[in-house]
């Protein structure tokens, strides 16, 4: 017989109380993480509206319904919180899954057409490369996160020169270099809109600069 004074004996089942905590808890991580985005959320608004002139914690706690004191204990300075903020927002695309590299590329690059097309991104970026330009800590996580953006492109590079749809020796680097400049260009530089096709025009002319001759690339059948 099992001594009930015993609790080593003891082979009781969770009980109301203990599945209130447990409910509770589970609640608290849930408001916490809907908290956190609330204010990240927040961050991206105030940068995007007012720059990063206007980028304080103030200005960021005020916008997301929070104390200044709740937001310095999650982030320690207002570049810790640009940087998770911006992350939301940095993302890479996803991994086209065609097999054929003039079509993968051209749906990447579609992507990114559209992201440099809207709002809020094009601001936000603006005021992100701005700013990386004057903290450290920035300029590290820009090429952090301009690295995870070009990746998807190199893996489509790489398996193509693979399969030997390009040659061996083209400078893959060089090529998602030619690929997104173009974009940025015309968006940041020459503040021009983007022509209709212009995705595929930019793969096309850099798939004939690195020496991509599977097939025509101006064949519509393909």
């Amino acid at each position: 017989m099992k001594d009930p004074a015993n609790p080593q004996n003891s082979t009781q089942e969770p009980g109301p109380t203990d599945t209130a905590n447990e409910s509770m808890r589970r609640l608290r991580v849930s408001r916490g993480k809907r908290a956190r985005e609330r204010v990240l959320r927040a961050a991206l608004e105030v940068l995007a509206d007012q720059g990063m002139p206007g980028f304080t914690m103030e200005a960021v706690a005020q916008r997301a319904g929070a104390s200044k004191a709740t937001l310095y204990r999650h982030w320690q300075s207002q570049s810790t919180l640009l940087v998770d903020a911006m992350e939301l927002v940095s993302q890479p695309f996803p991994l086209p899954a065609t097999g054929q590299l003039r079509t993968d590329l051209i749906e990447i690059m579609s992507h990114f057409e559209a992201l440099l097309k809207h709002q809020p991104f094009p601001r936000l970026l603006a005021a992100f490369i701005d700013a990386a330009e004057r903290d450290p800590v920035l300029k590290s996580l820009h090429f952090e996160l301009t690295e995870r953006r070009r990746e998807p492109l190199r893996h489509v590079l790489e398996q193509a020169r693979e399969r030997g749809d390009i040659p061996p020796d083209a400078d893959l680097e060089l090529a998602i270099d030619l690929l997104v400049g173009p974009g940025f260009y015309r968006r940041f530089i020459a503040h021009r809109p983007f022509p209709h096709d212009f995705a595929t025009a930019v793969v096309d002319h850099v798939l004939t600069a690195i020496g991509h001759t599977k097939y025509d690339i101006h064949d519509n059948s393909q």
